[in-house]
């Protein structure tokens, strides 16, 4: 059984695991509802979210990551979530369409895995 203060530190991994599956899903949903209704497709295409995400995803990356490593000291954690973060920034600068949702579920994740881990050393 995991201790108060493991528990705590977990806590934020799991948001941004969460975060992650967010975005994962808003980008599948992106992918498929654009194509049936592009009113919707048009709002969940909007730069303004996307640049949203990615300022939050590095937020709360940099918090729980770098949070593992004072407390773990493995830095596995964060150089994948780095590697996903810039992933996903990267597939910013890339035109919408299927290209651009595949890198960024690769970015994704990564960087979900980088939380995973960061979470499995704390506990």
């Amino acid at each position: 059984m995991a201790s108060g203060n493991s528990y705590r530190r977990g806590k934020v991994d799991r948001w941004a695991i969460g975060l992650s599956g967010l975005c994962m899903a808003h980008c599948l949903a992106t992918a498929l509802v654009f194509g049936a209704a592009s009113a919707v497709g048009g709002l969940l295409h909007s730069p303004f979210i996307h640049e949203a995400g990615l300022v939050f995803a590095i937020l709360l990356g940099g918090i729980a990551l770098g949070r593992g490593i004072q407390v773990h000291g493995q830095k596995l954690p964060l150089a994948i979530g780095a590697v996903g973060l810039i992933v996903m920034a990267g597939a910013l600068t890339m035109p919408h369409g299927n290209g651009e949702v595949g890198v960024t579920l690769i970015g994704v994740t990564l960087l979900g895995w980088g939380h995973y881990l960061n979470r499995r050393a704390v506990a």
